[in-house]
């Protein structure tokens, strides 16, 4: 099991170097499986993202009603924001929601880091910055970090994870039966059990599909 950011899991996928992945920028999945790398793109669990900040809110999302303006405060107040720019599922989306509204982010309050979620969380802390998130790594490292939630429940912000095996036919050395095996084990009611019940301080991070 490899754990790397959506861009770079497509990536090993194409080059033949993994079986089967778990991924999340429905965009890139559909790219990859036009292009015969992909088969079988099968639904697993979804969370969703958020933005989060520091407690002080100097942008005053809380106070927004949708992520369009959120997206348009954060950028006219120039407010410190932290983007992964490691072209992960969570960075596709955050790009995706920039030209959604027509912004180019940019500027001394902008900074791509090129981390993990994880780390891109305890530098945007570190420097009292907003980020977005997926709710699960939030709720992951919530006891690390000082941040808090100031923008959620947007329907632009669901987060559907899919699996997907690599395409035989594109790379004949891909164990297929056990690849589809474990597809069939995580999308079944075991599998899916397993998900639903994991927690961390309590809190469940993925709802199975």
């Amino acid at each position: 099991m490899i754990a790397v950011g959506t861009g770079k899991a497509i990536r090993l996928a194409e080059n033949g170097d993994v079986d089967v992945i778990l991924v999340h920028a429905p965009k890139a999945e559909f790219k990859f499986i036009e292009e015969g790398y992909g088969i079988e793109r099968l639904s697993v669990m979804q969370n969703d993202f958020i933005i989060v900040g520091p407690n002080t809110d100097p942008a005053n999302l809380k106070y927004t009603q949708n992520i369009k303006d959120a997206l348009f405060k954060l950028a006219d107040t120039e407010s410190f924001f932290i983007s992964r720019g490691d072209d992960s599922g969570t960075h596709k989306k955050e790009k995706y929601l920039w030209e959604m509204v027509d912004l180019k982010p940019n500027g001394d309050w902008y900074l791509s880091v090129g981390q993990g979620m994880g780390q891109t969380l305890i530098i945007a802390d570190n420097k009292q910055a907003y980020t977005l998130s997926d709710r699960g790594t939030y709720l992951a490292y919530k006891e690390k970090i000082t941040l808090s939630i100031v923008f959620e429940n947007d329907h632009q912000l669901q987060n559907p994870y899919h699996v997907i095996i690599v395409s035989p036919e594109k790379h004949p050395h891909v164990d297929y039966i056990l690849a589809k095996k474990y597809v069939e084990f995580i999308r079944s009611e075991e599998g899916q059990s397993i998900i639903k019940y994991f927690k961390i301080n309590g809190e469940k991070l993925f709802l199975p599909n």
